[in-house]
């Protein structure tokens, strides 16, 4: 009986494995024979090749879309596909990202820095210039002398109270006097030979000549009346002090800077205070000093008991002037030190506090007042002069000038010259 379909027979069975096969081993047996040989068929050998899908209706045609190189092992379509980049294409078929330009963008970097450098300085700029307190009328001040080369400050250190409450006033032992006075008083003139700076000891004696009020506008002729220095101020303020000053040196004064008491410490406190060499202690009750010989750094209430000592010394007031001097210089120094001027946290602090306290001419720019600034900082580099107003000897407890070294020194500074007077 013939188990197998109708129309096959043994013949046409070939070799397949199934019932009544000639071949006792399974087809995979076979195959496996031949990996095992080492006679594995070469990759897509004996596969025919697969005809393109078309629109999902089969195979066939010469569309070689989709299925083009399927088979040769593209999986990913052909190369330049739109789309469809190989394995190592960029992503999308796009081109390699392009370098970035460097040049470019240092130039825009550096453009933006600059931008705000600028915008930064010019904001600073106009901040400072707006807190100056131009309460000083030069105008008002008659018969002045002809203007000589160079340009001369006048320095005014107040013993003004103002804005000081009783707690400030006993912590830094100024008393409680009404009105202000001069505490201290220096001439800066700044010219192409070098810097000087000349200290007016307050009880120097001198002429309060005519003279315009500053609030009334009427005029007081001079009557030949000799008194201390800081009489002036305290009589008709600072226009009546420049005027003095002019009529007895022959010296123009182009600018005016004041400073009061609250505002030298808070300086000095906003720069983190001042290092200064002290030469011999001293103590002071009045002013509250109490310092020992050597460096050390001062804070606001410690520099102003220093500038203000005049009670510890034999020389009085012209010791007093000289250690201003020092001070003020070295004060100038540490504020236009880096760590001041590149540091915003200690720079506005030290202009807030600076510009808030001034009063200066109605004149004074910005830029004046940094030459000024500067040129105390030269002083104390070494760049220029310091010294006293000299003086001849006294007069009822009054100090009188060399009439003949005030002279030469006030010729030097008109013509900017190098000064060779010396002071006491």
């Amino acid at each position: 009986m013939n188990d197998w379909p109708e129309g096959w027979s043994g013949d046409n069975r070939g070799d397949r494995y199934g019932r009544g096969s000639a071949s006792a081993q399974p087809e995979s047996a076979r195959v496996m024979r031949q990996v095992r040989r080492g006679q594995a068929p070469p990759y897509n050998a004996g596969v025919p090749p697969q005809q393109g899908y078309v629109n999902g209706q089969g195979h066939g045609g010469d569309y070689d879309g989709y299925d083009s190189g399927y088979n040769t092992g593209q999986v990913y379509g052909s190369p330049g596909g739109a789309g469809h980049g190989g394995p190592g294409d960029p992503v999308g078929g796009r081109g390699p990202r392009p370098a970035p330009n460097w040049r470019k963008r240092i130039k825009w970097t550096a453009i933006v820095v600059i931008t705000g450098l600028v915008v930064t300085t010019v904001g600073t700029y106009f901040w400072a210039d707006s807190k100056l307190n131009r309460e000083v009328d030069l105008s008002k001040v008659i018969d002045r002398p002809e203007q000589g080369d160079g340009t001369n400050y006048l320095i005014v250190g107040s013993d003004s109270r103002a804005g000081l409450s009783s707690e400030q006033k006993k912590q830094l032992h100024t008393g409680s006097a009404e009105g202000k006075r001069t505490d201290s008083m220096m001439i800066l003139h700044t010219g192409s030979n070098g810097d000087t700076l000349i200290s007016l000891p307050r009880d120097s004696d001198v002429e309060i000549p005519t003279f315009v009020g500053s609030e009334s506008g009427k005029t007081y002729k001079g009557t030949g009346r000799h008194v201390k220095l800081n009489a002036a101020y305290a009589e008709d303020g600072p226009e009546l002090l420049v005027r003095t000053v002019e009529f007895n040196t022959g010296l123009r004064i182009d600018h005016y800077v004041e400073i009061g008491f609250a505002g030298f410490a808070s300086i000095v406190d906003a720069v983190g205070g001042v290092e200064i060499d002290i030469d011999k202690g001293f103590k002071d009750k009045y002013s509250g000093a109490d310092f020992k010989a050597g460096k050390q750094k001062l804070n606001g209430d410690q520099a102003l008991a220093f500038v203000r000592t005049r009670h510890a010394f034999a020389a009085s007031d012209l010791q007093r002037t000289k250690n201003q001097q020092k001070f003020l210089a070295a004060l100038a120094h540490q504020v236009a030190t880096p760590a001041t001027v590149l540091n915003p946290f200690k720079l506005y602090p030290t202009l807030g506090a600076g510009l808030d306290s001034l009063i200066v001419d109605k004149d004074m720019s910005l830029y004046d007042l940094g030459s000024m600034f500067f040129a105390m900082k030269g002083v104390n580099g070494g760049d220029g002069t310091s010294l006293n107003m000299p003086i001849s000897g006294s007069s009822g407890g009054n100090l009188v000038w060399n009439k003949a070294k005030v002279k030469q020194l006030v010729q030097e500074l008109n013509n900017d010259e190098k000064v060779t007077v010396t002071g006491n």
